[in-house]
């Protein structure tokens, strides 16, 4: 007979990671498509819009950060991660940042033409700061090691900062303009991303923190010391990428408390301490989008120019995971 591999089957019914299925059950809440978004709304204030080469370059940043956690972040970390409810997690999530990379491109489509979206793509693939996060992002989820806790933990830290903190400068723009009337509907497209990414910087950062309590004190420490090396490094490269991305906006400042506020995010998703002080941000940014006196909350509506209306909200209580499991904290 021959000696085969044992396999084993994913019971949902038999839970075996905390909180798995109610990610995976957000996440599906919030199924949407780019297509059912009428961006093509916004083509005539496109048309009159100043800084129409700062708004492309955001979104083909954007497009590679996600296409780098479509192809390579959520399959290597799904792949090496011993829980098949945690790695259903985060395949979904994988398939969902698929669909963030796509919806870039249906923005271009609708308010570029051909020469213009492939000018964008040309200059994602020589962007020395944009190439630098990919590259470093990319090479610690290719670093995971069969069987090996850190390194795994590692590359959950690398996407936590990815989707907590680096998308962020770029979310920005839309954000900004959007919450003034400008270009509002693209900036929706964006709001449905910031929900997704919402539920994957906290979830991915949980799994982490539970993987993190299974190693010794000495490789705790060892993997703080690391994450913080690693997110000032990415710190550094992200205020050079931010005065190239803005430099004829005069937004570089207000990006950069954003992008502090955003690192600052990232570090609570893993459960570590804060880096940076608090300090103010764009208002317009963090209320959402204004339009003739009506907030549009990104987290508990899909907002009016979306058809399909079929996520529950999302409040602050959904993450406020102590009412639905008891925890212990270790470290008392």
């Amino acid at each position: 007979m021959l000696n085969l591999k044992q396999f084993e089957a994913i019971n949902w019914n038999k839970p075996t990671s905390e909180l798995a299925k109610i990610f995976w059950d957000q996440q599906w809440k919030q199924m949407w498509f780019p297509e059912e978004i009428a961006v093509s709304k916004d083509i005539k204030q496109w048309k009159e819009f100043e800084h129409q080469n700062t708004y492309k370059r955001v979104f083909g940043g954007l497009t590679l950060l996600d296409t780098i956690q479509t192809n390579i972040g959520m399959n290597e970390i799904a792949k090496y991660n011993p829980d098949l409810q945690e790695k259903a997690v985060l395949t979904v999530f994988g398939a969902f940042e698929a669909i963030h990379a796509k919806s870039y491109s249906y923005i271009f489509t609708t308010l570029c033409n051909n020469d213009e979206i492939d000018e964008i793509f040309e200059w994602v693939k020589t962007n020395e700061f944009l190439q630098f996060k990919a590259n470093r992002i990319s090479e610690i989820y290719e670093g995971i090691q069969e069987n090996d806790e850190e390194s795994l933990w590692k590359a959950m830290f690398a996407s936590v900062m990815l989707e907590s903190f680096l998308f962020y400068s770029g979310f920005f723009y839309p954000l900004y303009l959007g919450g003034q009337g400008i270009l509002r509907n693209s900036a929706e497209v964006i709001s449905l991303i910031l929900r997704d990414e919402s539920i994957h910087g906290v979830a991915t950062g949980f799994f982490a923190q539970n993987l993190f309590k299974k190693l010794s004190g000495e490789k705790q420490e060892k993997c703080k010391i690391w994450g913080y090396e690693l997110l000032l490094e990415l710190y550094e490269n992200e205020m050079n990428y931010t005065d190239d991305l803005y430099a004829d906006t005069g937004l570089s400042s207000e990006v950069k408390a954003y992008v502090r506020y955003n690192a600052n995010k990232a570090l609570m998703n893993l459960g570590l301490d804060t880096m940076f002080p608090e300090e103010e941000i764009n208002p317009i940014v963090m209320n959402g989008i204004r339009n003739e006196g009506s907030t549009y909350d990104f987290f508990s509506q899909k907002g009016s120019t979306y058809t399909l209306a079929k996520v529950e909200p999302i409040t602050d209580d959904t993450f406020n995971f102590s009412q639905i499991l008891s925890f212990k904290d270790d470290s008392k």
